[in-house]
């Protein structure tokens, strides 16, 4: 455990006010560098005039929020309409009090030596995911609260969410309080002095960095707001500061989980392998482990901004098949074997290395097994008129439902009226027979 004995009030509360601070900044940075990314990407220049090369904009927008006019839903439930963005908010804070960013540091012009971290504890990790799963409570009570459909549909989308990835995400993390022995975040970083937990444990990374994005409604499981089809989900009817929040909320989560990773599989504030064995360690000392940290977590960014930038959003019956049916099994599957190798390890003397080059061989060809198995196909009699059966129809149940594989919509109203109105033009336009040539063609008849 780190040790926090010479920690004062006074540094507790300059530490957690400089977390606010950093997490506040880094949130317009964000903004501003998903915006040069994604449009880096989409070949154009995105934002360059508020400031050099843009740097402003992202302050132009929260002024432009902090003065736009505030509008309560008249149907919504005025209490926890306004509670529930400050619970998005204050959870999402909480995150960041046991994230080390560095060892013992020295705070400049003075002798006071401070862990540079605001707290750390023995089930440290499970702190964290309390606070994300208790932060949703923010977007589901706000779907709720606003009394109009489409806001609903995306707390309860939430809820589904939560449920699906939380339980991901938490299973990939188990391997790692497997291998250290620790949840204490700065027992997890310690254990990664010689290798860094992303080389024994990266199928559960893997399953981390995919349940990370579900976590925050990121594209392409932002289906909790699904501009296309639910306006903007549950912050529909929000404007102004409470919008805001929202919005907040959701690039400090972002900034939580790339933190979470960096600590858990990327050594935390250690400086990468070449870098970190020049002159003993010196780069791992002082305030060098701070901008390893940054580094690090600023590359988890750039992964959000660019599965952003190219991948389309999941339909919501593919989100919870790739959920439940394969993240959970695969992570069940991978703590079984983390499991048998510490057991091995432990109470044996059998030769670790060729254990874990087993034990990864056989994850890897469970997840090709789960990725090629042969699906079962619909039965053609079912989907095809042919045969008898009932054309598809999607609004059977009194509501739009999308075709599943195999199935086929029958063609609309507005089509139909196009093809006969098609047709109808080439018969007009088709040259009628002559006079001569139908004399022609009666001599040869009668030859």
């Amino acid at each position: 455990m780190v040790d926090f004995s010479g920690d004062t009030f006074w540094t507790y509360l300059i530490k957690a006010v400089l977390i606010i601070v950093f997490l506040l900044t880094s949130v317009l940075v964000a903004i501003w560098f998903e915006r040069k990314v994604v449009a880096r990407m989409q070949v154009r220049p995105g934002p360059n005039v508020h400031g050099p090369f843009g740097l402003l904009q992202s302050l132009a927008d929260a002024m432009k929020l902090l003065l736009k006019e505030d509008i309560t839903v008249k149907a919504a439930d005025k209490v926890v309409y306004l509670v529930a963005p400050m619970i998005s908010v204050f959870c999402a804070l909480l995150t960041f009090a046991v994230i080390p960013f560095g060892p013992q540091v020295t705070i400049p012009f003075t002798d006071i030596s401070t862990p540079a971290q605001l707290t750390d504890f023995p089930v440290a990790v499970l702190y964290i995911l309390a606070c994300a799963s208790v932060g949703v409570y923010g977007i589901v009570l706000g779907g709720w609260s606003s009394g109009s459909t489409y806001p609903l549909l995306g707390s309860v989308r939430s809820t589904a969410q939560v449920i699906s990835y939380e339980l991901a995400m938490g299973l990939s993390l188990v391997s790692v309080f497997i291998m250290v022995g620790s949840m204490s975040t700065g027992d997890i970083v310690s254990y990664q002095t010689e290798y860094w937990l992303i080389l024994p444990l990266f199928p559960a990374f893997l399953i981390y960095v995919i349940s990370m994005v579900g976590e925050t409604n990121r594209l392409p499981f932002d289906l909790p707001e699904a501009e296309g089809e639910l306006v903007s989900g549950y912050m529909t009817e929000y404007s102004s500061m409470k919008f805001a929040w929202f919005f907040l909320a959701e690039y400090i989560n972002m900034i939580n989980v790339s933190a979470v990773a960096t600590t858990l599989f990327l050594g935390g504030w250690r400086a990468p392998f070449p870098i970190s064995t020049i002159n003993d360690g010196m780069f791992n000392e002082g305030w060098w482990p701070v901008l390893w940290f940054l580094v690090k977590m600023w590359g988890f960014m750039f992964l959000f901004v660019w599965i952003r930038g190219t991948v389309l959003r999941l339909r919501y019956d593919q989100f919870m098949r790739f959920g439940w049916k394969v993240l959970i099994p695969v992570a069940l599957g991978w703590i079984v074997c983390v499991s048998v190798v510490r057991g091995v390890r432990e109470f044996s003397g059998v030769d670790l290395q060729t254990v874990g080059v087993v034990v990864f061989v056989l994850a890897v060809v469970a997840m090709l097994a789960l990725r090629f198995w042969p699906q079962e196909q619909p039965q053609a009699a079912a989907t095809t008129e042919t045969d008898g059966a009932a054309p598809f129809d999607a609004f059977a149940g009194g509501y739009p439902v999308p075709p599943l594989p195999g199935q086929t919509l029958p063609p609309s109203p507005r089509a139909a009226r196009r093809e006969r109105a098609a047709a109808g033009a080439l018969s007009a336009a088709a040259p009628a027979p002559s006079d001569s040539s139908t004399a022609h063609a009666q001599e040869a008849d009668d030859e």
